[in-house]
């Protein structure tokens, strides 16, 4: 079997599934990558068991063949050739890959191909589509308030379901929630009604998977197991989803809220940011006064000092002063678009909601912190 393609068609291939590849060794063959041909197609997979991604490119092919090889060294080699094509050839008596190129000769060792895991990257079950912005929109506007501690395995990704013919994505971390929602042209699934939980490392993926692919539509199907992805028969993932039930975090949400603030959401950003210096580096904590059309931003750091900044604001509720965690505030502005942003609350203990008229269906969730 002999391939011929250009180093940069197979190295952007290569570097896209490299980040699945199993980095834990539980398995060596997890460490390697499984190549196919057939057509003139060349299909290269990759998997550590919870995320499976291939990619499908065009290549000159003599023979149909599946073998294996060590994926972080062949993509090592390609960075390092010159950007001209390149040969495969594989070698039975000595089970080895031959890679030619020009007067550059590798000779890479391989494993048989049955010993890969069998992967499934298309169901015909429960589809919806989504374009590769409304993807990017939901990881964008939701992943920051992912948790990051696999104590509480159920808050360690985005959940999706379906609530009157939209796909509601909320992630949180106990502290904080973010929540948005998106049109879907197909209702009524089964699966998403019920409701299921992406993982971090899926989460990931599915990006890099929207972001290659822009203006583009993106087909999903999903199981009780996984979520498959496929992004015009060329790049394809599935995800094992979390299997736990996720948190009542409509409890969260204040059915209504008393006092409204509006501001310009730049302005208020960079203020967090400056004040944010003189905080505690474990709380993080800043404490923000809001008075009549006056809102004032402090923080005290007990071994560098004090910061205090007051800017302009909508603002004719009662006084009131809350803290909060600058760093969590900064996260949820920064998923924010240019203009103006409301925070909706009740008191000094209740969460605050952040809203923006240019962003309808999305919003943010912040607890208070005691200072």
């Amino acid at each position: 079997m002999k391939i011929r393609l250009h180093t940069e068609d197979l190295k952007s291939a290569l570097n896209k599934v490299l980040s699945v590849v199993d980095k834990r060794n539980s398995r060596p063959i997890l460490t390697y990558t499984l190549i196919e041909t057939s057509n003139g197609k060349l299909n290269i997979s990759a998997t550590d068991l919870e995320v499976s991604s291939k990619v499908v490119i065009n290549a000159e092919v003599d023979n149909p063949g599946r073998f294996c090889v060590n994926a972080k060294n062949i993509f090592d080699i390609l960075k390092e050739l010159p950007g001209t094509e390149i040969e495969l050839s594989l070698d039975d008596e000595s089970n080895t890959l031959k890679l030619n190129c020009g007067d550059i000769h590798y000779s890479l060792l391989i494993y048989k191909a049955d010993d890969f895991p069998q992967l499934v990257f298309n169901q015909d079950v429960n589809k919806f589509k989504l374009s590769s912005e409304q993807l990017t929109n939901i990881i964008n506007k939701t992943s920051y308030a992912v948790l990051n501690d696999e104590t509480r395995l159920y808050l360690n990704g985005i959940y999706l379901q379906e609530i009157d013919s939209k796909l509601r994505a909320v992630a949180t971390d106990g502290h904080r929630l973010s929540l948005l929602e998106t049109d879907l042209t197909e209702n009524n699934n089964e699966t998403l009604i019920n409701g299921i939980i992406i993982p971090r490392k899926g989460i990931f993926e599915i990006k890099k998977i929207s972001e290659t692919f822009p203006d583009s539509e993106i087909e999903l199907s999903v199981d009780d197991t996984f979520l498959y992805i496929n992004a015009k028969n060329e790049y394809l993932l599935s995800v094992r989803l979390i299997a736990r039930e996720y948190p009542k975090y409509q409890a969260v949400i204040p059915n209504k809220t008393t006092y409204t603030m509006t501001t310009d959401r730049n302005s208020f950003f960079d203020a967090i940011r400056r004040i944010k210096i003189m905080s505690n580096e474990k709380s993080n904590g800043v404490r923000l006064k809001l008075a009549d059309q006056t809102m004032t931003l402090t923080a005290n750091h007990p071994s560098l000092g004090d910061a205090m900044e007051t800017m302009a604001v909508d603002y004719n509720g009662k006084e009131m002063e809350i803290g909060f965690n600058a760093k969590y505030l900064i996260d949820t502005l920064h998923s924010f678009d240019d203009g103006e942003i409301s925070l909706e609350l009740n008191n000094e203990l209740s969460p605050i909601i952040i809203k923006s008229n240019s962003l309808p269906n999305y919003l943010g969730i912040i607890m208070p912190l005691k200072l």
